[in-house]
């Protein structure tokens, strides 16, 4: 089938597309015949498949072309220390995708390598579970700017160095998508683009093993559709409508769209929903052999038109299950994935004042594939899902329901808490519900009443940050955090978010506070400084590459975190309330003001240090 693709090449790009295609077409293939090999039609699906691709790869832009090369030649590229990414909304980061581009100069500053963008695409008229609920992969949401400003941004990004990262909604679409309108005027290759029922006796065998993602606002995972005459499969909510992936017309347009954006500058694609993508019947329809089989084709597609292009699984599951979503040698996967399971423990050790879980995560943490690596952070736009941390809240013989949902009542701020967030569906009815609020309201800032009260805030703001840049990840940053903004509690008077408490950490750009920025005297000024201190102090250490050995020392107090990064670096830190003290081998310098630590140090509450080992004596 490489000559389906080849043929349809210029004659110039010929010689580079056979060198790959001998190496990918293979896995590409096997992976694809495992999937649809019993169709009748699959040798002539795959032709077509190979000369879709050999079109879009004939299209893609010379200066994107180069760029592939060149991260061909050093696949590792992003798991440098000098990488570090930011994350924000389209429309409350910059307006409009011209209201980006004049703000790459400040994400310049903060040393920004990788801008994640929430989605952006046209979606759904109305309801649209923040634009997750995509009508058209190939055009710009209006609302915020054309196909030719999105040209323009990753043009003005690819200047700065910074990679756009964009979400690629896999497992649906919304339910004013060209396939879901002609679905309901009775297409039927149309409807075969989902999954269908006329009754409710295979949706409610399937129900007997399946999770609810939002159990109070859209319970059960199918939707009657009345111009379909029965039922549709809709994981999330009623308007998004799961596709069958057990169609080989799925994966072909899916892939075509992938690359398609990617033509257009996209350099990371954070692939949503990865886990629900294949559906079985006695299973909860997660995580499934076909899901992986599925995101593997898509990156031998990637391995050949476009190798410059990176793939982030986004799989909010257990430890354990995260590194099949990244492959292995063989089976080659996506090259991040989220370490929700350190952000969650993160959380809970600032709750318990206590690392043990946290210290599990860290030893429960593998190996990765080379060119591959997590990415840390301490917020996002979704809830703190704390059912990832089941298996290491049990460890100890830890009654884990009662744990974390001590940690989900601590961050409303029950229990005289310091924090100030909200609760949120769980996806188990059996595990405490996810939190939701900004990083600086959870730790205690919005509700803090005298300057002491708002120093530990902001140490405890800090020290997470500090964990997400220390460990050993692709670090992202989420908007606001740097600025120590609160929680936007205006969702409560929009009646389509006011059942959503997500929406309180969905603020728009807080320009007063980003131009107090420089001044110490406020947070705003306080958090940003010592942030840009820390990013700098992390460009200038190899051994915070995400690839470098990581060691956990198990001679820190239960309050504390001692992480060895090479043999060169250390990182404490003071997850307690309450002073902290460790005994240091040798001469260690401070990496953020040069003082020079020996013997035993004490750390303040919520105190960290990053140590670099001094010259010997």
């Amino acid at each position: 089938m490489s000559d389906r693709m080849l043929a349809v090449l210029p004659n110039a790009l010929r010689p580079q597309a056979a060198q790959r295609l001998a190496v990918y077409e293979p896995v590409l293939r096997r992976l694809l015949a495992g999937l649809y090999g019993e169709h009748a039609d699959f040798d002539a699906w795959l032709g077509e498949l190979m000369a879709s691709l050999g079109a879009l790869y004939s299209a893609r832009p010379a200066e994107l072309r180069a760029l592939d090369e060149q991260r061909a030649a050093q696949p590792d590229w992003f798991l440098s220390q000098r990488m570090l990414g930011y994350c924000a909304y389209v429309q409350n980061f910059g307006g409009d995708l011209n209201g980006v581009a004049e703000r790459i100069s400040y994400l310049q500053e903060m040393g920004v390598s990788y801008l994640h963008l929430l989605p952006f695409l046209r979606a759904r008229a109305g309801e649209n579970d923040g634009g997750f609920a995509v009508s058209s992969f190939d055009d710009v949401e209006p609302a915020l700017g054309t196909n030719a400003d999105l040209d323009a941004l990753t043009t003005q990004l690819r200047a700065a160095r910074i990679s756009l990262c964009s979400d690629f909604i896999l497992n649906h679409v919304a339910d004013d998508h060209a396939w879901a309108v002609a679905a309901k005027n009775g297409d039927a290759a149309a409807r075969a683009m989902f999954l269908t029922f006329p009754d409710r006796t295979m949706p409610d065998r399937y129900e007997a093993t399946l999770g609810q993602v939002f159990p109070q606002v859209a319970p059960g995972n199918f939707t009657h559709v009345q111009a379909m005459g029965g039922w549709v499969w809709s994981t999330f909510y009623p308007y998004q409508w799961d596709l069958n992936y057990a169609n080989p017309a799925v994966f072909a347009e899916m892939a075509a769209a992938l690359l398609r954006l990617a033509n257009r500058g996209i350099e990371v694609f954070r692939l949503d929903s990865t886990a629900f993508l294949w559906k079985r019947e006695g299973t909860n329809s997660m995580n499934q052999p076909e899901a992986h089989q599925i995101l593997q084709a898509l990156r031998a597609i990637v391995d050949i038109v476009a190798p410059g292009v990176l793939l982030k699984a986004e799989a909010i599951v257990p430890t354990r299950e995260l590194p099949a979503y990244l492959g292995s040698a063989d089976a080659r996967e996506c090259h991040i994935a989220y370490h929700s399971s350190l952000m969650a423990a993160g959380w809970l050790a600032l709750s318990e004042e206590g690392t043990s879980a946290l210290r599990e995560v860290i030893r429960n943490t593998p190996e990765l594939p080379q060119a591959a690596t997590w990415l840390s952070y301490v917020r996002c736009h979704d809830d703190i899902g704390w059912n990832v941390l089941r298996a290491e809240a049990a460890a100890g013989g830890h009654d884990a329901n009662a744990r974390l949902a001590r940690a989900a009542r601590f961050y409303t701020g029950a229990e005289n808490s310091y924090a100030a967030g909200a609760s949120f569906q769980s996806t188990d009815p059996n595990a405490a519900h996810g939190s939701n609020g900004m990083a600086a309201s959870l730790v205690g800032l919005q509700t803090a009443h005298n300057d002491e009260e708002r120093e530990l805030a902001m140490r405890r703001l800090q020290l997470l940050h500090g964990l997400a840049l220390s460990f050993g990840a692709l670090p992202v940053l989420y908007m606001g955090d740097e600025l120590a903004m609160e929680n936007d509690e205006s969702y409560l008077h929009r009646p389509q978010h006011a059942m959503d408490s997500r929406w309180l950490q969905r603020p728009v750009f807080d320009r007063s506070r980003w131009k107090g920025r420089d001044y110490a005297g406020t947070s705003a000024g306080k958090m940003y400084q010592s942030l840009i201190r820390m990013v700098r102090a992390r460009r200038l250490h190899d051994e915070l590459a995400a690839n470098a050995p990581r060691t956990l020392l198990a001679d820190a107090p239960d309050g504390m975190l001692a992480l060895a990064r090479g043999e060169r670096f250390l990182a404490l830190m003071n997850f307690s309330g309450q002073p902290q003290s460790y005994a240091l081998q040798g001469r260690w310098i401070d990496c953020m003001d040069g003082n020079i630590l020996a013997g035993a140090v004490t750390l303040a509450p919520y105190a960290m240090h990053w140590l670099e080992r001094g010259a010997a004596e």
